[in-house]
C-alpha cells in the first residue's frame, strides 16, 4: 500500500477525520478498502474497475482519495441531480472534514447555462404559445439580471421540459463563440474559466463524453489537464459513449435553424425579403417528412426506411430545403456572425443527412441480417431469452465480416424524428482517449459485475487486465431481506402472464400491506397491471400519470402506495426506510427487440464468432436485474422482501448466474414465509424459509 493508501484508509477509520468531524458516519471496512484500491489507482496512474455494494459509501471512498492526493481530478456521475448533490452536499462535507482548502467547481452541458445573446434574440418575438409562458420568460428575464452562475437550475419554477430552454440556451451547432457580441458575460465561458483553475471538477457523463468524442461542449481544454478521473454510476458509460461516438440528427435543431436564421433578419435590413421563403419551406419539410414516417414501426433501421417510397420523397425535399436555405445564407455570411453560423449548421445538417441517407443504398447491397424486423423468431429470443447460449449458438448463422460503420437508424416522437448513426463497438476509441490522457481512471457503481466477474463490462470499455475490486455491501442481507419466488407462474410469453403475476402478487401486497415498487419489463405490461389493480386497498402511483419525482413523493408521503414503474425505475430511485418494504419484478429484464442497434450488436456478436446470449444479453440483463434489486435495502435498518416471479429462474441453467449476481439472502417459494416476515412480532427474516433447488 503506498502513502495516499494508507492516508486514505485512516480518514475513513474509527477517530479518522471524517469519523470526528461528520455527524453519524460510521466506518465501514468495504468502503475503507474501495477507498485504498482508489488511492492505488491514483498513484500508480492505473484503471480500476470496482463494484461498491449498495450502502458502502463509494462516494466518501473516492472522494477522499482525490482531495488527499493533490491530483487535478474530474469526478463523472450520471445525472445531473447527482451532480448537484455532489457538488453541494458531498464534496462539501469531505473537504472540510478533512482540512483541505482546495478548489472545486461544477460543470455541466451548455444547454444548462442562460446565454444572454439569446435571451435578447428572443424578447420582443411572438414565439409565446399562452400567458404562462409569458410570464415564465418575464422570471428567466429577471432573474437574468441578478444570477452569477447563469445555471438554470436555480430556476425551481422552470419545467425541464420547458420550451422555452431552447430559447434561452445556446448549442454546439448555434453558439456564435468567441464572435458572440457578449462573450465577456458568457457564464459558459465563465464556468470553463471555474473548471480549469479548480483542483476538483464535478461532471456528468454527457459532458465527459462530448469532450472525449471531440463534440465540444466549450470545455476541450479541461479534460486533457486532468490527472485523475472518477466515473461513477460506470455502468451508465458504454451505452451512453456509442451515443456520443456517432452522429445523429433529429427535427428539433432543423426547426431551431429555420427560426435562428428568420430571428438574425431584425438585425440586417432587407434580410428578410430572402430569408423567410427558405427558412419557412425547411420548417415544412420537417414535418412533411415527420408525417410520412407516420407508416413506419416508432424505431427501425436506415434500410426500413428506404422501404417507405413516400419517406424517400420526404427526404429529397428536406435535402433540398436544407440546400436552398445554405444557398440563401452563404451571401449573407458577412452581414452577421448570426448568418455566419446559420450557414455553418446548414452545411453540417446537410453532410450528417447525406451521410445517414448513403446507408440505405450501402445496405440494399447486403444480405439482410436476422433482426426482429425480418425475423419473428429473433424478437421473441430478444425479448425473452427462452432459448438457453448453447440452443441459440447452433442456430446462429455466420455473415461475411465487413467493416463496422456502425447502424443507422431511425426514431419517431409525437411530433419529431432522431436519424441516428450509432457505432456497435466504443472499446476501441474509449482506449484510446484512456491511453492518451496518461491519467489514472477509476469505474465504479453498484451494479458492474456478473457472477463476480468484469469481463463484460472491462471488454466494453477496451480494458486488457485491468484491477478490479468486489466491495460487498456492507448490509445483513440473510437478517435483512428475503427472496420470494412465487410458485405456479405460466411461462413468461403467454398473453395472460400478467394477469396470473398480479393473482400472486395480491397475499404478498396484503402481507406488506402495500409499501412496494413493482418493477415491469414493459409499458404494456405495466399498463395491464395498472388496471387490474385499480380499485384495490392501497394507493396506487402508476409511472407516465405524474413526473417520476411527484411519484416518489407521492408514494413516500402514503405510507402504504404500490408504485408501478419500468426500467427508468429500477435506479436512481432511493426511498429508505418502511416505505418501501417489498420490490417485485415481472419478468427477467432482457433487452428489448425493437432496437436497432442491440439487435445490430448480437448480430456482430454472431459474426465475429461469439455466442449473443452469453456475451450480452444475458450479462447485460443481469446488471439490469441487479440494480433493480438495489432499490430494496438502502439502510441498515431496512427490511424486506425481494419478489422475483420469472419463472425461467428456476427452469432455465441461466437461472444461476442470476442468482450468483445478486446478494445472498434466503430464498423461498412459501407465501407462509412472506406472511411470516412482515408478522408484527417478526424483526429478522423467517429461519424456517424453505431452499429453494435450482
Amino acid at each position: 500500500m503506498g502513502r495516499l493508501a494508507d492516508a486514505s484508509r485512516a480518514a475513513l477509520s474509527e477517530g479518522g477525520d471524517l469519523a470526528r468531524n461528520i455527524d453519524a458516519f460510521a466506518p465501514r471496512p468495504a468502503q475503507q478498502d474501495l477507498s485504498a484500491a482508489i488511492a492505488d489507482a491514483f498513484e500508480t496512474r492505473g484503471t480500476l474497475i470496482a463494484e461498491a455494494g449498495t450502502g458502502t459509501g463509494k462516494t466518501f471512498a473516492y472522494l477522499v482519495p482525490a482531495l488527499l492526493s493533490g491530483l487535478k481530478t474530474i469526478v463523472s456521475t450520471g445525472t445531473r441531480a447527482l451532480q448537484d448533490q455532489l457538488f453541494h452536499r458531498d464534496l462539501p462535507r469531505v473537504r472540510d472534514a478533512l482540512g483541505r482548502g482546495l478548489k472545486t467547481a461544477l460543470l455541466k452541458g451548455r444547454a444548462n447555462y442562460l446565454c444572454l445573446y439569446r435571451l435578447n434574440q428572443a424578447k420582443g418575438e411572438p414565439k409565446f404559445a399562452n400567458r404562462e409562458q409569458i410570464a415564465q420568460f418575464q422570471r428567466i428575464v429577471a432573474w437574468s439580471g441578478r444570477t452569477r452562475m447563469g445555471d438554470l437550475s436555480e430556476l425551481e419554477a422552470l419545467p425541464e421540459d420547458s420550451p422555452l430552454l431552447a430559447m434561452v440556451t445556446s448549442t454546439t451547432d448555434n453558439c456564435l463563440g468567441s464572435e458572440c457580441p457578449l462573450f465577456g458575460d458568457c457564464f459558459v465561458v465563465q464556468a470553463r474559466q471555474r473548471a480549469q483553475a479548480a483542483d476538483v471538477v464535478v461532471v456528468n457523463h454527457h459532458l465527459l463524453l462530448a469532450d472525449l468524442a471531440l463534440k465540444q461542449e466549450g470545455f476541450g481544454e479541461i479534460l486533457p489537464g486532468a490527472q485523475a478521473f472518477v466515473v461513477d454510476e460506470a455502468h451508465q458509460l458504454p451505452d451512453l459513449a456509442a451515443q456520443f461516438f456517432g452522429e445523429a440528427l433529429s427535427a428539433r435543431p432543423l426547426v431551431e435553424l429555420a427560426r435562428d436564421a428568420l430571428a438574425e433578419c431584425k438585425e440586417v435590413a432587407g434580410a428578410l425579403a430572402t430569408v423567410q421563403g427558405p427558412a419557412r419551406e425547411l420548417e415544412q419539410a420537417v414535418r412533411a417528412l415527420r408525417a410520412a414516417m407516420d407508416e413506419l414501426p416508432v424505431r427501425g433501421t436506415r434500410r426500413r426506411a428506404a422501404e417507405l417510397a413516400a419517406s424517400e420523397e420526404a427526404f429529397d425535399a428536406l435535402e433540398a430545403a436544407l440546400a436552398q436555405l445554405h444557398g440563401v445564407l452563404l451571401g449573407l455570411r458577412e452581414a452577421s456572425p448570426g448568418f455566419d453560423g446559420c450557414a455553418a449548421r446548414a452545411q453540417e445538417f446537410t453532410g450528417r443527412l447525406q451521410r445517414w441517407r448513403a446507408e440505405g443504398a450501402v445496405a440494399a447491397e447486403s444480405a439482410p441480417a436476422a433482426t426482429a424486423e425480418h425475423d419473428p423468431f429473433a424478437a421473441r429470443r430478444s425479448a425473452d431469452a427462452d432459448a438457453d447460449a448453447d440452443a441459440q449458438d447452433a442456430a446462429a448463422t455466420a455473415a461475411p465480416a465487413r467493416e463496422d460503420t456502425g447502424v443507422h437508424w431511425y426514431e419517431l416522437t409525437a411530433r419529431g424524428f432522431r436519424l441516428s448513426r450509432t457505432p456497435l463497438d466504443v472499446a476501441g476509441p474509449l482506449a484510446q482517449h484512456r491511453e492518451r490522457s496518461q491519467a489514472a481512471w477509476v469505474f465504479t457503481s453498484a451494479t458492474l459485475a456478473v457472477e463476480g466477474r468484469f469481463d463484460h463490462y472491462a471488454a466494453k470499455l477496451g480494458l486488457a487486465e485491468p484491477r478490479t475490486l468486489l466491495a460487498p455491501s456492507p448490509f445483513d442481507w440473510p437478517q435483512q431481506a428475503l427472496c420470494y419466488l412465487p410458485p405456479g407462474l405460466p411461462d413468461p410469453g403467454v398473453f395472460h402472464y400478467t394477469q396470473s403475476m398480479v393473482d400472486k402478487l395480491r397475499p404478498v401486497l396484503e402481507a406488506s400491506r402495500g409499501r412496494a415498487f413493482v418493477l415491469f419489463a414493459s409499458h404494456r405490461a405495466l399498463r395491464e397491471a395498472a388496471e387490474q389493480l385499480r380499485g384495490g386497498p392501497w394507493p396506487l402511483f402508476v409511472q407516465g400519470e405524474a413526473p417520476r419525482p411527484v411519484l416518489l413523493e407521492r408514494f413516500r408521503a402514503s405510507g402504504n402506495g404500490v408504485l408501478l414503474g419500468a426500467a427508468s425505475f429500477r435506479e436512481g430511485v432511493d426511498v429508505a426506510g418502511e416505505a418501501l418494504s417489498v420490490v417485485i419484478i415481472d419478468k427477467l429484464p432482457f433487452a428489448a427487440p425493437d432496437d436497432p442497434v442491440f439487435e445490430a450488436r448480437l448480430e456482430a456478436i454472431r459474426r465475429n464468432g461469439g455466442n449473443p446470449f452469453r456475451d450480452e444479453q444475458l450479462p447485460q440483463a443481469v446488471i439490469a436485474l441487479k440494480q433493480g434489486a438495489g432499490r430494496l435495502i438502502r439502510s441498515e435498518r431496512d427490511r424486506g422482501v425481494l419478489v422475483l416471479c420469472d419463472p425461467r429462474l428456476l427452469s432455465k441453467t441461466y437461472g444461476k448466474v442470476f442468482f450468483d449476481s445478486l446478494p445472498q439472502l434466503p430464498r423461498s417459494r412459501r407465501i407462509e414465509d412472506v406472511q411470516a416476515f412482515f408478522a408484527p412480532d417478526c424483526e429478522s427474516t423467517p429461519l424456517d424459509a424453505e431452499p429453494v433447488h435450482e
